[in-house]
């Protein structure tokens, strides 16, 4: 059966979508939920248990606190507080935790750790899923029961100033607010001005019960400049005094007889080591809650901190204002807040709080009465009804004292145990329904693959074996076996699968789909073995000779992907790239070394190389030249390792070894500023020498001002010095220094592009086009130049170089085809990457670079700088990887019926769909399970490109057709 190459690729991407939507439905599963369609009311409150008498209250003891005042410090790491320089960052706090009237805890965040999952916990009690980190940027109103309806359902006036979030999450909520733009991260003194500046109103005012405070400047600081910059000190002094002032506001208002007051200091999340947020190391993680009270005992020294989850400060809230908790809340009340209440009351707020797990338990886990934390409940429960009896008898003797104190541990074991299955609960995934998902995708990219060579060929159409694979027995036994596989899964899982409540008929449409695919695959295969000419009587499998080279790229590249399946290959990536660009080298060094010394040519094929005629004789001069690129070809792969390996130690990467300390860190402490000024202003000189060579004179022109801009932008914001200047002056935003380069990036690539549609358009000059692609490639090295921070400046120049050398003296002297090059372009892309100090967990990625030149947020620029400035390791390399093949194409025409051609296909792609794609796939990926989803996202990105590429270039090849 005949198919166009247009239609066999839109078939190929219209099933591959509805593979990838398959397994996300596994990877993201319905979140646990409560049962209850309505939110928790007092209502719903259980009895105090109580042994052989009348139901006893359903009312909730009294309210522990009158007023609450949560400040909430964006990215206050644990250590800015209870660390050794907690004296110096926070003194007034400090002193609080030591000697105060206060609880200190370090509360766990789990991850993702970004701004809006992390409220979400705080306010319902639940653990948010790994997609909230996509609704981030836009968060919608959050339906589910929380804290902050809760308050307001019961008629508590609540105020809000600070992070606009929250308004987002709770609109209608606050009686009074004023939110901030969270995303503008130049932004690190207004953002909490525009906070503080309500503060001495609002305290005078006694007609609120709840203040909730979200500052911002701190987090904006650690994503400019890092945990260890200049201006973390002064920030967290001024959070400090912001927390005195509202202290002793509070205790100025205290009245005799009146219930205390509670000021809360916390964190939604962390920090790394670089500054940023979203995964699960321990600075980011790890963050401090302090509760404020003159209801607890005051402190005579500072203990080591009690680690709680962040998710315990839900159901402790809720009980200390007289609230129900949460109805989806996996969180265990603090024990220590309740320890001045009387025992009654303690196991009052235990067994709402037991309850509540218990009921969420049984929504969500089938053999719930099988978990040990249930069973501890109802043990505790019945042992708590007993005590109540003999209270309520007026038994006032020790061993009621005694019973009491066991039953309250048996309570706080069962809480313990619940919360910890419901959380584990969050972390399972349809399995079935991602291998299913999974198996789809695979087939269609071995499908896609092996179809190649007859969709690259003149007829630009494929044969598929679609009719001989439905009515062969093979198709008829897999159909049987994964029918029976369906069935004994689905019949057999203690959870429900998504995949097995499709309908019978969609599930039968899957696995007859699945088993063609494979009866195809198989027909396929076959033909491209060696034996295929014996079976099929013609010569079909001499397209696939490889060479060690071959070998090596196609090995690496199938290798790396599979390596994907287990999570620590994707925590360390990049020491696969790492790995694979240094073996290529040495393959690539071997090649120079056959090519002039162990292959015995005759000079005449040198001449024939060199000289301008057949005639003529060699010359001295020639003979230098001849023996000069012979030794600059030997000096290439080297030069290629020490480059890389002295990138490796530029930046930390990876999960496991990112916070040790690197070459990166000491060009950004400022006792070595002069050093990286230097460094700078070398690489910038370098990158115009390298970059200018193929440009017209006005681009010249243009890029030599746009890359002293770049350094004036960075003496501006501090980073880097004039001679001129002192170490002391006042730094700026930059913006005026970051615009004057984008106008002349701008320009380049309005030139660039001119060139380019003329050349296209108007006249056939294939000089014209190849300059007009080079100056779009310039303009793009000028933005990234201005994108990365200084010290990343050696990544870009060492890129430039590395491509300079290879396209001159390695792909065009080696005579490297397409494929070959293009594959080689990819892996130098991806191990670039993590040269800039990415990495797999989103934490990595620098949100401030989308805002340079900005003075406001504007989300549309931001996004496209930010992703520019990660994914610029790929983007440059794709984009040199056109340039490079554009130009030599009209030189003369480059093979690509290669062995390796098909993979090939698979990164040709635009620049801009390249970044687009690989931004998509890769922006929020993170660590979930073995089964890492990066697996299906690089197979995912493989099929989608190949299929995209096949599709556009049956279309040009169709035009061509028609023009000839």
């Amino acid at each position: 059966m005949k198919v166009r190459s247009s239609i066999f690729a839109s078939f190929i991407l219209v099933f591959e979508v509805l593979g990838v939507a398959l397994f996300l439905r596994g990877f993201f599963p319905v979140p646990v939920k409560s049962a209850l369609p309505s939110k928790s009311r007092l209502s719903d409150l259980p009895a105090e248990p109580q042994t052989g008498g009348s139901p006893n209250s359903t009312r909730l003891p009294q309210p522990l606190f009158s007023r609450v005042v949560v400040m909430l410090v964006d990215a206050l790491r644990e250590d800015f507080v209870f660390g050794a320089s907690g004296h110096l960052y926070m003194p007034y706090t400090r002193h609080l935790v030591d000697r105060g009237s206060s609880h200190s805890f370090v509360a766990k965040a789990r991850p993702p750790t970004v701004t809006m999952p992390r409220i979400k916990a705080l306010t319902t009690g639940s653990i948010p899923g790994f997609i909230d980190v996509v609704m981030n940027l836009n968060s919608p109103a959050l339906l589910e029961d929380n804290l902050i309806w809760q308050a307001n359902t019961a008629g508590k006036r609540i105020i809000f100033y600070g992070d606009d979030t929250w308004v987002r999450l709770f609109p209608k909520h606050f009686m009074e607010y004023d939110g901030t733009t969270s995303f503008f991260v130049s932004d690190y003194t207004e953002v909490d001005n525009n906070v503080t500046r309500h503060l001495d109103r609002t305290l005078k005012r006694d007609d609120w019960d709840v203040l909730i405070l979200h500052y911002l400047g701190l987090d904006h600081i650690g994503h400019i400049s890092g945990p260890h910059s200049s201006l973390i000190q002064p920030k967290l002094l001024e959070m400090d005094d912001v927390l005195k002032k509202i202290h002793s506001s509070l205790v100025s208002k205290e009245a005799e007889g009146s219930l205390p007051y509670l000021l809360v200091l916390c964190g939604d999340h962390g920090m790394s080591e670089t500054g940023s947020h979203g995964g699960s190391s321990e600075p980011e993680i790890s963050t401090p809650l302090v509760l404020i009270s003159p209801a607890f005992r005051r402190k005579g020294g500072m203990k080591k901190p009690e680690v709680v989850e962040q998710v315990d400060l839900t159901p402790t809230l809720a009980l200390g204002l007289g609230l129900p908790i949460s109805q989806n809340s996996v969180g265990r009340v603090i024990p220590g807040v309740f320890e001045e209440s009387s025992l009654r009351d303690q196991l009052r707020f235990l067994h709402l709080n037991g309850h509540q797990l218990s009921c969420l338990l049984k929504d969500s886990i089938p053999d719930y009465e099988k978990d040990a934390g249930f069973e501890q409940f109802r043990v505790a429960e019945k042992a708590h009804g007993n005590w109540m009896k003999l209270y309520l008898e007026g038994n006032a003797s020790e061993v009621l004292m005694n019973m009491g104190k066991k039953v309250l541990k048996q309570y706080l074991e069962a809480l313990a145990a619940m919360s910890s299955a419901l959380s584990k609960q969050l972390g399972k995934y349809d399995m079935y329904s991602m291998i299913a998902g999974m198996v789809f995708v695979f087939q269609l990219l071995l499908v896609l693959v092996l179809a190649m060579p007859e969709a690259l060929s003149g007829s630009a159409a494929v044969d598929l074996p679609v009719l001989s694979s439905l009515f062969s027995l093979p198709f008829y036994l897999l159909c049987l076996l994964l029918a029976s596989v369906h069935v004994l899964v689905c019949t057999s899982a203690e959870s429900s699968c998504y995949f097995c409540s499709l309908s019978w008929g969609l599930v039968f449409a899957a696995v007859a789909f699945s088993s063609a695919m494979f009866c195809i695959l198989i027909s396929l295969a076959t033909r491209r073995l060696p034996l295929a000419p014996k079976i099929h009587g013609k010569n079909t499998g001499g397209d696939w000779s490889l060479s060690e080279l071959d070998v090596l790229l196609l090995a690496g590249t199938i290798g790396h992907t599979l390596s994907l399946a287990a999570s620590s290959f994707v925590e360390e990536e990049h020491q696969t790239w790492y790995f694979l660009l240094n073996t290529l080298c040495l393959a690539v060094f071997q090649d120079v070394c056959r090519k002039y010394f162990r292959e015995q040519r005759g000079f005449g094929e040198e001449e024939e190389l060199f000289l301008p005629s057949k005639d003529s004789h060699p010359s001295s001069h020639h003979k230098s030249e001849v023996s000069s690129e012979k030794w600059l070809a030997l000096a290439t792969p080297p030069f290629t390792l020490v480059c890389c390996r002295l990138l490796r130690s530029l930046n930390q990467t990876g999960v496991q070894w990112a916070h040790l300390p690197d070459v990166g860190h000491w060009l950004n402490s400022s006792d070595h500023k002069t050093v990286l000024s230097l460094l700078s202003a070398f690489c910038l000189v370098l990158i115009y020498l390298l970059v200018q060579r193929r440009c017209s004179l006005v681009s010249k022109f243009a890029l030599a001002l746009g890359l002293l801009g770049v350094y004036s932008y960075r003496a501006a914001v501090g980073n880097v010095l004039f001679p001129w200047q002192q170490s002391t002056r006042t730094t700026s935003k930059g913006t005026v220094e970051a615009r004057f380069v984008y106008v002349f990036v701008l320009g380049i690539l309005f030139t660039g592009t001119k060139g380019l549609l003329r050349s296209q358009i108007l006249t056939a000059d294939a000089k014209l086009k190849s300059r007009g692609l080079w100056e779009i490639y310039s303009g793009l090295v000028l933005l990234v130049s201005l994108l990365f921070r200084a010290h990343n400046l050696p990544v870009l120049c060492c890129c430039l170089l590395i491509q300079t050398l290879m396209a001159q003296f390695i792909w065009k002297k080696l005579h490297y085809d397409a494929a070959q090059t293009t594959i080689m372009h990819y892996w130098f892309g991806q191990a670039f990457f993590y040269f800039q100090g990415n990495s797999n967990n989103i934490a990595t990625v620098d949100i401030s670079v989308g805002f340079v030149g900005l003075e406001s947020y504007i989300e549309a620029p931001a996004i496209v700088l930010t992703s520019l400035s990660t994914y610029a390791g790929p983007l440059l390399w794709a984009c040199h990887l056109v340039c490079y093949l554009s130009s030599e194409r009209e030189r003369s025409p480059v093979a690509i019926g290669h062995g390796c051609y098909c993979l090939a296909l698979l990164r040709s792609v635009p620049a801009a769909a390249y970044i687009v794609l690989v931004t998509v796939l890769r922006y929020h990926l993170f660590i979930w399970s073995v089964f890492s989803p990066k697996l299906l996202y690089e197979s995912m990105h493989l099929l989608l490109t190949a299929g995209v590429c096949l599709f556009f270039i049956t279309m040009e090849q169709s035009h061509s057709t028609k023009l000839t």
